[in-house]
């Protein structure tokens, strides 16, 4: 048993506690979590930090298979040519790719990392991710606009699915973006989708995708066609808001990856559906376009926002705390517990895992943290902030 203090305890369950005290068992799990009031009574048995304690971190968004990709990909030429120069430089052998994801794995669980919702379009990483001390959701990722291949890349799913199955992992079918997937290919997928499901979906990113869908014509529009596909071929849905809102009926749990062009419209009329999240990667957003997510908007609609990091095709570090700080530092009215609770509990609670994860309660195993090097003050993280695992 241990019990352990720091100037605050933000449990992601209630108001921060001051000076407070969490008792843990053996085997990790909370006993007790205990409000001094601030006056925490000098003891031998309590192990005092000087930072902040928080529930183990929840990466709501990522992709392995491309960590061999940092720094393959310029900055600041939109989505567009960021999807151009994934296509053309993710080539490498199984090896290349197994060691960077193996890698970056093990950053993420050093840098508190609990639990992750990560992208897949092949079985490369499922080894890894099997064995990890992390918690993995393991979406896998269909995309394909070209009507008549529809049936090939369900069936590639399925193959990948199977894969995920054998290696034990928890996974679900899910599309890319609304830009990426015919109509053909949407009304399939549906038919993996059900309440038991949860899916994720790359989500306006980029006003490039505006474009695509509603004047078929743009930078990813002509991605599509350098790729020898036929324009009469291209049968992508329409609208957004209406394909969203389809697949939120349909499944269980939906993350909106990205939103950095959502409207209040859209967003209120997603919020409003229950069991939408938005999903908030403000690095790779800023590497991509020098973009951030409305933040501030979100959330004046809802209290469902997660964070995630995306690959490091799009980000220098798999790091949750950066992605907390970057959103802190463009909406310094949000306050710091706020943030961490988007970090925590909102990612457990998005990916189904809070009965064990997110937050510091008596009977669950969230891992323990340490915020060293912030302002204890004003209760803000600084560009040195790091993270410590002390469970």
């Amino acid at each position: 048993m241990r019990r352990l203090a720091a100037q605050y305890i933000f449990t992601s369950a209630d108001e921060p506690l001051k000076r407070g005290v969490v008792t843990v068992a053996d085997d990790n799990s909370v006993i007790s979590v205990e409000d001094t009031g601030g006056e925490l009574t000098e003891s031998a048995s309590v192990e005092f930090y000087n930072g902040i304690i928080i529930p183990g971190l929840v990466n709501a968004h990522c992709h392995l298979e491309l960590s061999h990709m940092h720094n393959r990909v310029p900055a600041g030429n939109g989505l567009g040519d960021f999807i151009r120069a994934v296509r053309e430089t993710r080539a490498a052998s199984d090896a290349e790719v197994m060691a960077a994801a193996q890698k970056a794995d093990s950053d993420m669980f050093a840098a508190g990392i609990v639990a992750c919702g990560d992208i897949s379009n092949n079985s490369l990483t499922f080894e890894i991710k099997s064995k990890s001390r992390i918690a993995y959701t393991t979406f896998i990722e269909v995309f394909g606009v070209d009507t008549l291949k529809a049936q090939k890349r369900i069936e590639e799913a399925e193959m990948v699915a199977a894969a995920a199955a054998a290696a034990g992992l928890r996974h679900h079918i899910t599309p890319h973006a609304v830009y990426s997937v015919s109509r053909t290919l949407l009304t399939m997928l549906l038919q993996h989708i059900s309440p038991a499901s949860l899916t994720s979906l790359h989500f306006l990113e980029s006003p490039d995708e505006r474009e695509a869908l509603s004047r078929r014509r743009g930078r990813i529009t002509e991605s599509y066609r350098s790729l020898g596909i036929s324009p009469e071929n291209i049968d992508i849905p329409a609208d957004h808001l209406s394909t969203a809102l389809t697949l939120a009926a349909r499944t269980g749990q939906l993350i909106l990856v990205h939103n950095t062009c959502i409207a209040t419209g859209e967003a209120t009329a997603l919020g409003a559906a229950g069991n939408v999240w938005f999903c908030l990667c403000p690095s790779s957003n800023l590497h991509i376009s020098g973009a951030v997510p409305p933040a501030g908007l979100l959330r004046d609609i809802t209290e469902h926002i997660v964070t995630g990091t995306d690959s490091l095709a799009s980000t220098m570090q798999l790091s949750i705390l950066t992605e907390m700080r970057l959103l802190q530092e463009n909406f310094p009215y949000i306050p710091l517990e706020e943030i961490i609770c988007w970090g925590t509990i909102n990612g457990a609670r998005a990916l189904r895992m809070d009965d064990t994860l997110g937050s510091i309660e008596p009977g669950k195993k969230p891992g323990l943290l340490l915020v060293e090097d912030m302002d204890l003050q004003e209760l803000r993280l600084l560009p040195q902030s790091r993270v410590r695992r002390l469970l």
